[in-house]
């Protein structure tokens, strides 16, 4: 459930959720970028992780439940997240650059790159935690050293 929470904050920490009107036309291209780059099938992954997450908390409840509950949040969630992270997007991003990395995306670079993204990104936060507790023991090395 840890690792669940921590990949759904990853991406929307990543981007900084607020919100404003952003048009109809941006949010169609950027749902459109999220689909080509794979964000919406890692999105999609994200949740059928929390369902089972849940689904093993609560294993008196119907399957049907769970399987109504997947695929309505995989129906309205995508919709939700565009809706929220459009403004942000807005605010670096134009839609020329949007349709940029569409352009990216639907190259065969940027599908290969949309392709292995998950993974690198998996391996990554791997590395990442590896590194950060080598520096957190060279900070407890270092006091250790100075104050013992």
């Amino acid at each position: 459930m840890k690792k669940i929470l921590a990949l759904l904050t990853f991406f929307v920490l990543s981007t900084s959720v607020c919100f404003s009107q952003t048009s109809t036309e941006y949010k169609t291209a950027l749902k459109k970028m999220m689909v080509a780059s794979g964000a919406e099938n890692t999105y999609k992954v994200v949740i059928d992780q929390m369902v089972a997450a849940f689904k093993t908390q609560k294993s008196n409840v119907p399957e049907e439940f769970w399987t109504e509950m997947g695929a309505e949040m995989v129906k309205t969630s995508m919709t939700d997240l565009v809706d929220m992270l459009a403004p942000v997007y807005e605010k670096h991003l134009t839609i020329a650059d949007i349709n940029g990395l569409i352009a990216f995306y639907e190259s065969p670079i940027g599908k290969k790159f949309a392709e292995k993204t998950p993974f690198i990104t998996q391996e990554s936060m791997q590395i990442g935690q590896q590194w950060g507790m080598k520096l957190g023991q060279k900070i407890v090395d270092k006091l250790k050293e100075k104050y013992n």
